[in-house]
């Protein structure tokens, strides 16, 4: 199928849901489900890179995650230290630069500090721009924002009349980012679970049914597709 270079999203965002269920359906434990979606997040960070996609960003880890099972949440965090480690030399390759979402002071040590090598080895990379929202929630990255604006207020960093939309966006941890043009959600489910509630208000939202391990090239180009034949207003009329 055909994609129509000059209306190609600059910003994809992706919710990528479904593989404790992959792994269920095939008999396998949760882990191997979450080892699949790590191999499809591969795949796609290199179509959206040949694509000229500018910014791919990534929900990895929300921080309501944490309620999950001990061992699943570790298994999740060595996955990321193995995943940083195994792909960096493929990353800078191809100029992929990595922006960390949320709050990594939380991680635990090892893999706070393999993300924050990562970042540090990509930062003068000048091709797609990876963002990762590790222990990230949309509700406490406007909570934050909100705190900080209030600190910078008291020492005159700001004035409050110069607030407004763009100066409270640069206080997010997507900072002076392009909001997302398209937001994707694997698996089946319809809604968006505290991700990018701020940038997202006007992203066009395309849901699949496809189980992340399962979703590849051809998924991302329909999705991309249905985006370019929508009619973007942003509350206008044409």
């Amino acid at each position: 199928m055909n994609l129509d270079n000059n209306i190609m999203p600059n910003h994809i965002a992706i919710i990528m849901d479904g593989n404790g269920r992959w792994a269920i359906k095939k008999g396998l434990p949760r882990s191997f489900g979450h080892k699949a979606g790590v191999d499809a997040l591969k795949d796609i960070v290199k179509v959206c890179s040949d694509l000229g996609v500018k910014i791919l960003t990534v929900y990895a880890f929300s921080t309501e995650n944490w309620k999950r099972p001990k061992d699943e949440v570790g298994y999740l965090m060595k996955l990321l230290v193995e995943y940083m480690r195994r792909e960096i030399e493929d990353l800078n390759a191809n100029k992929v630069k990595i922006k960390i979402l949320g709050d990594v002071e939380l991680l635990p040590s090892a893999t706070k500090e393999e993300i924050l090598n990562a970042v540090d080895s990509t930062k003068n990379n000048d091709g797609l721009q990876f963002n990762i929202a590790l222990n990230y929630g949309g509700r406490l990255e406007i909570l934050n924002a909100c705190k900080n604006i209030i600190d910078d207020l008291k020492t005159n960093k700001i004035q409050i009349d110069l607030l407004d939309e763009d100066m409270f966006g640069e206080y997010l941890y997507t900072g002076k980012d392009p909001e997302p043009d398209l937001i994707i959600r694997t698996s089946g489910e319809r809604r968006l679970s505290n991700f990018l509630l701020w940038q997202g208000a006007y992203s066009e939202l395309v849901f699949t049914d496809t189980l992340w391990p399962d979703f590849k090239r051809g998924n991302l180009i329909d999705a991309i597709n249905e985006y370019q034949n929508r009619n973007r207003r942003f509350g206008n009329v044409k």
